[in-house]
């Protein structure tokens, strides 16, 4: 069985995907190549990549939609004190907006 990981000698997962979107220099693309051939490891991460590219996971607060940025606001606040029933009653409110 072979050892299936990531070792100190293999580039960071940052590098792998920039490679894999093509936003290496050509010598650091070549090693990272290179070290592909003999590492399955890496070559599977970087198939992934292809397949599953990462997503911006920031949404600013002014895209998000009214009632779901007032519910966060509700549940955040339930930290600071506010009451389950409080919290309930706002998101039963939300849900009516909704309607």
């Amino acid at each position: 069985m072979s050892n299936f990981c990531k070792n100190e000698d293999c580039p960071p997962s940052e590098r792998l995907l920039a490679f894999q979107t093509g936003d290496v220099e050509t010598i650091e693309g070549r090693a990272i190549s290179a070290h592909m051939s003999v590492c399955e490891f890496c070559a599977a991460e970087v198939e992934f990549y292809e397949h599953y590219p990462p997503v911006d996971e920031k949404i600013e607060a002014e895209k998000m939609p009214e009632p779901l940025f007032e519910l966060a606001e509700a549940l955040l606040g339930s930290r600071h004190g506010a009451s389950l029933t409080d919290l309930s009653r706002e998101i039963d409110r939300l849900h009516e907006d909704d309607n």
